[in-house]
């Protein structure tokens, strides 16, 4: 059960009933930390030579005391309060050399952010005060601000001593051959979901909500992949546009929930219970939460943006300076700025913050955005670097899952298959094989149109259906070493970074002119096609979906898939809190959503469609599975048959040891037969025979799903299956 709201009282309007001066504190838990009936503070900067705290009262607008810490010791700034505790808000000022060549950028006139706040008071707005050079000054970030942002600068409050969230208790901790992810966004999911009220929509305790559960169960995936949650800054650029950061990749508070995502009516809890309370819920409903998470920079910017945390504390060792004039910052990121993991400090701080999140929040893992960052040291990537080392070895973050998108905008940036065993990696090769598996024939053959030079699809060619099989089989050539296991494989058709999945077969080209860059925004080269035929459409789609959930390797679903969500072509929506990035729950296409939901029950059910080893031609225990692929004709596949690009129609057949061996208990179906055919015609497929346990042969196989609905589901099917165009059908024995 959830204790009381973390804000208590201080004495937050009498200066007098505050302590004179600090006394010396402790510096081994970083940020403001409640003990001995007082608030500790620890406060890192290597190369600061004064650290002041500064007391303000409980709104934020009043400073009330400055304190200056003693040290340093260790880089550590540190100072205790008596007298106070939760509640208390407080700011940081810090001074030293101004000398941006030699990466310091020191200005006391600013105040700061603590990077380790549990919870943050006011409202940001972009102002001049906030930078620390003079804006306009010729000489740009080597001239010096001396105005006081103090009145529109964002405070820290003091929250509760730390202790275990009820999520923490009531994990699922789902197998990780079980793991189905679904991509969403807090706001976005339930903003216009009409059996959630309107107190609650686009928030964390909407998720929660039973209407939004019983949508979770219902599709049967497992966990649910937030779009960040942190607290963001939206850039300056976007509000002359009257547009905001709506997915949330521009973090400055690293602890804490973002507000904008939580209730606002009185009765509401703090964001921060509120955001643990929706953890509890669902996990009491068997329901994973990962978070979306942004290590690799911060809402500072480049050397030109504000200072307002980090940057003024100690930009030479928060952030990657180039060498060898300091002024500016490596831009590994595409964001302005790279967080310097490798500085122990820093990585601490990663480190405080995701335990932070597990322990105290509840959460189940983390995605990490451009993850290749984090595996920098100088400047290459390494899979062994200082901080996989320190996440596999801590009690708290060894249980939680890691997933990474495996790249970033560095040199040697794509870094997929390359990171440590226990990692999971989104796979986006097997987004872009699968969408031209199913999109070649579909926007060449149907519609010769489609040929046009803004046809991506068209314009990449015919995939062979040796890298299909590749692919579907977890892409054993980026994944198979180490030790490494098929789900290290998130296999996505598409993510919220690109086109849904009704736009990319509708769509030849991105439509982002809402975004206010004229179009300039978002991938040019992102696979897409227009495949006029609505009826062809929507059999690519329902092919696309299966195809997802039935691949070896871990499915990631995104939000609104599985009801036809479109963004009208937009594939960079980052910008658009609007009914662009909005689920039109009345526009539901059920029957899609009612095929994915049969696909996963299917996944569930039969063990080899979520096998967590390596297929083999022989299986190898009880519990192993043998793999093969066959041509319509029932022939095995040879070399021709792989790289033959005029067709593209097989057959995927799965035996397990116990069936062959009829062992009494075995779970599921004998075998499994997955047909695939995307061309633009039905195609017959001779099946392999089979044998009953009393010995006779040539039973009938029956239908367990077809993505098109021509094949009634159990129905019996002997000799030779007819299997629709554009479709994917399997037959289980």
């Amino acid at each position: 059960m959830l204790g009381p709201s973390p804000h208590g009282t201080y004495p937050a309007s009498d200066p007098g009933a505050l302590a004179e001066h600090l006394v010396p504190g402790r510096c081994e838990v970083l940020g403001a930390v409640v003990r001995d009936a007082g608030v500790n503070f620890a406060v890192f900067s290597e190369h600061a030579q004064r650290v002041w705290v500064c007391v303000f009262d409980a709104q934020g607008q009043q400073e009330l005391r400055r304190y200056a810490l003693y040290g340093p010791r260790d880089g550590v700034w540190h100072g205790f309060l008596p007298g106070c505790g939760p509640g208390l808000v407080y700011g940081l000022r810090a001074d030293g050399p101004y000398a941006p060549h030699e990466g310091h950028r020191f200005n006391p006139h600013k105040l700061l952010l603590d990077p380790w706040a549990r919870d943050i008071v006011g409202s940001f707005a972009w102002r001049d005060e906030h930078h620390g050079y003079t804006v306009g000054h010729p000489d740009g970030p080597r001239s010096f601000d001396s105005r006081d942002n103090a009145p529109w600068a964002l405070k820290a409050r003091v929250g509760p001593p730390p202790a275990a969230g009820p999520g923490w208790h009531n994990a699922p901790r789902h197998d990780r051959a079980d793991v189905v992810l679904y991509e969403v966004h807090v706001k976005s999911f339930s903003q216009q979901h009409p059996g959630i009220p309107h107190a609650l929509r686009g928030t964390y305790a909407a998720l929660a909500h039973p209407a939004a559960i019983e949508h979770f169960l219902r599709l049967g995936v497992t966990t649910l992949s937030l779009l960040p949650v942190h607290y963001r800054l939206s850039e300056a650029f976007l509000e002359p546009l009257g547009l905001v950061n709506h997915w949330g990749y521009n973090t400055l508070g690293f602890f804490c929930a973002d507000p904008r995502l939580a209730r606002r009516d009185e009765a509401a809890l703090s964001v921060q219970h509120e955001f643990a309370a929706m953890v509890h819920t669902l996990h009491e409903h068997g329901l994973e939460v990962v978070l979306d998470v942004v290590y690799n920079h911060t809402a500072e910017g480049n050397e030109w943006g504000p200072t307002l945390s980090f940057r003024g504390l100690d930009q030479r060792s928060w952030y990657r300076l180039q060498d060898p004039d300091r002024s500016a910052c490596v831009n590994f990121t595409g964001c302005g700025n790279t967080l310097n993991i490798t500085h122990p400090r820093v990585l601490q701080w990663v480190m405080d913050s995701l335990r932070f999140w597990v322990w105290e929040m509840g959460v189940d893992g983390f995605r990490f955005d451009l993850a290749a960052v984090l595996g920098r040291t100088h400047p290459h990537f390494d899979s062994r670097s200082p901080f996989f080392a320190a996440l596999a070895q801590d009690p708290v973050l060894s249980q939680a899952r890691w997933i990474a998108e495996a790249w970033d905008s560095g040199p040697e940036g794509y870094q997929v298959g390359k990171f440590p065993p226990g990692w999971l990696e989104w796979n986006d090769r097997f987004r872009d094989v699968v969408r031209r598996y199913w999109l070649w024939p579909a926007c060449t053959a149907i519609d010769q149109s489609s040929r046009r030079p803004d046809n991506r699809v068209a314009q990449a060619g015919p995939v062979s259906r040796g890298e299909f099989a590749r692919r579907f089989c977890a892409s054993s050539d980026l994944f198979h070493h180490s030790g490494r296991h098929p789900t290290a494989s998130v296999n996505f058709i598409s993510a919220h970074d690109g086109f849904t999945l009704a736009d990319f077969t509708q769509y030849p080209h991105k439509r982002n002119h809402a975004n206010g860059e004229n179009n300039r925004d978002g991938r040019d080269d992102e696979l897409s096609a227009e495949v006029v035929d609505p009826r062809v459409r929507q059999r690519v789609r329902r092919a696309l979906l299966v195809t997802l959930a039935l691949a070896q390797g871990t499915p990631m679903i995104l939000s609104g898939d599985e009801m036809g969500h479109s963004q009208g072509g937009n594939n960079n929506a980052w910008s658009q809190d609007s009914e662009v990035s909005w689920l039109n729950w009345s526009a539901c296409d059920t029957d899609l959503l009612e095929l994915l939901a049969q696909a996963l029950t299917l996944r569930r059910l039969e063990s080899a469609l979520r096998h967590d080893r390596w297929f083999d031609q022989a299986p190898q225990g009880a519990t192993d599975h043998a793999l093969s692929w066959v041509t319509p004709q029932g022939q095995a596949m040879h070399w021709a048959h792989w790289e033959d690009l005029n067709h593209s129609a097989f057959a995927c057949h799965i035996r397990t040891a116990a069936a062959m061996a009829h062992t009494r208990g075995h779970r599921g179906s004998e075998q499994l037969l997955l047909a695939f055919n995307p061309q633009a015609e039905p195609t017959a497929f001779t099946l392999p025979a089979t044998r009953t346990r009393a010995g006779s042969s040539n039973a009938s196989w029956r239908v367990a799903l077809d993505s098109s609905g021509t094949w009634p589901r159990d129905a019996a099917v002997a000799g030779v299956c007819s299997v629709p165009a554009h479709s994917l059908v399997v037959l289980a024995f």
